[in-house]
């Protein structure tokens, strides 16, 4: 490698590690301040299920459990708190290298992206827990006592919070595969059949083993297949500019 060439690598390898301790300090931040408010953030985690086990409270088995179940809890927490400013910490390390008419696209891309994340968790948390705990309430013998395990319960709203917020970006990926010219909104409509079985294929591998979850996940993953292959089609195909052209003249 010649001299010429090992400057610029050094740059942006400087770069890139300036983006990532600020986005590091932004998380350790959010982080600092949700563990404070660790105890509030927790009672808002429970209540979907504390609300259909009126009287009851989660158990927490093991000495260290309800500090370390806080602490997951303000992780969580921080991650989507400081997840604005960690997209915009990746946003500023590559719209140097890109064309006008590409940061004009990926812009809202990072933004339409980080929403409907939030979306998807909203959706989760409002609507899926509300309706799968009361489900499972519903069907315990009336000689057998529910007592949930928070530790238990945690990882169970993180699967799901990381599964429909996932769930959620299917418009983004398709918006993005048809603008990049992986393929085109034609083909994606021709494999409607097989999104549709493959949707509650899905749902049934990454949702509890009910009916009612996994048609809650399937059905608006399919929607989202749907709205995805509508706005790809008013985007159309990212133009390839003149080889000659420099990202910084345009």
């Amino acid at each position: 490698m010649q001299q010429t060439d090992f400057q610029p690598l050094l740059v942006h390898l400087i770069e890139l590690r300036t983006r990532l301790v600020r986005a590091g300090i932004g998380f350790l931040l959010a982080f600092a301040v949700c563990f404070y408010f660790s105890g509030q953030i927790y009672d808002f985690m429970v209540y979907p299920l504390t609300s259909v086990l009126p009287g009851q409270k989660l158990v927490s088995i093991g000495i260290a459990s309800p500090f370390l179940v806080q602490m997951k809890m303000a992780a969580m927490a921080a991650f989507v708190v400081s997840l604005p400013s960690t997209l915009y910490q990746a946003w500023a390390f590559v719209a140097p290298g890109l064309y006008v008419h590409e940061k004009k696209m990926v812009l809202p891309l990072i933004v339409s992206s980080t929403v409907l994340f939030f979306c998807g968790m909203a959706f989760a948390y409002y609507v899926v827990f509300k309706t799968v705990f009361g489900f499972l309430s519903s069907h315990a013998p009336a000689s057998m006592t529910w007592l949930p395990d928070s530790d238990q319960y945690l990882s169970f709203i993180l699967g799901m919070f990381l599964s429909f917020g996932v769930t959620f970006e299917v418009p983004v990926a398709i918006v993005l595969l048809v603008w990049i010219g992986v393929v085109t909104v034609e083909k994606l409509r021709s494999w409607r059949p097989y999104v549709i079985v493959g949707s509650f294929v899905v749902a049934a591998v990454i949702t509890p083993p009910d009916a009612l979850s996994q048609c809650m996940l399937a059905i608006p993953l399919w929607l989202l297949f749907e709205v995805g292959c509508v706005v790809a089609g008013w985007t159309g195909r990212r133009k390839v500019p003149d080889a000659q052209s420099d990202p910084l003249e345009e």
